[in-house]
């Protein structure tokens, strides 16, 4: 399966919506770079004051040349997000993108749904999202 990205923003929200399918070759990584920053763009928020939320369950195992450039990637302070979730399930490529965060922190959390991400995102905590919901 090739690769497939897509990526939303919704600047009232200050928040990055991204999904990523399949198999990321570095031309794949190369357009998602550029697709990235023309999204960020559009962002109306501080530098690095964004949410994003990464929808990774479609993703396969990737090559580790791919995990390095993703690696390099999260490691990059220009497009940093305050909070990031990662959407990815039980998969195995769960324990490629935690090798991939390296020491991203307690800004960086993975989920196993969408909901569950954006209660953190948004509410710090899904114990809180709940109760603010309640």
């Amino acid at each position: 399966m090739s690769a497939t990205f897509s990526i939303t923003v919704e600047p009232e929200r200050d928040l990055v919506r991204i999904a990523m399918a399949g198999l990321f070759t570095p031309r794949d990584i190369r357009d998602f770079y550029e697709a990235r920053r023309a999204a960020h763009a559009k962002l109306t928020c501080g530098r690095n004051e964004h949410l994003t939320i990464n929808d990774l369950r479609s993703m396969k195992i990737q090559p580790q040349e791919s995990v390095a450039e993703f690696q390099q990637m999260l490691g990059a302070p220009d497009y940093r997000s305050r909070r990031l979730a990662f959407v990815i399930g039980r998969t195995l490529a769960r324990s490629q993108l935690q090798r991939a965060l390296g020491g991203r922190g307690s800004a960086t959390r993975c989920f196993d749904t969408v909901a569950e991400a954006e209660a953190w995102l948004f509410h710090g905590s899904i114990a809180g999202a709940l109760r603010a919901a309640g």
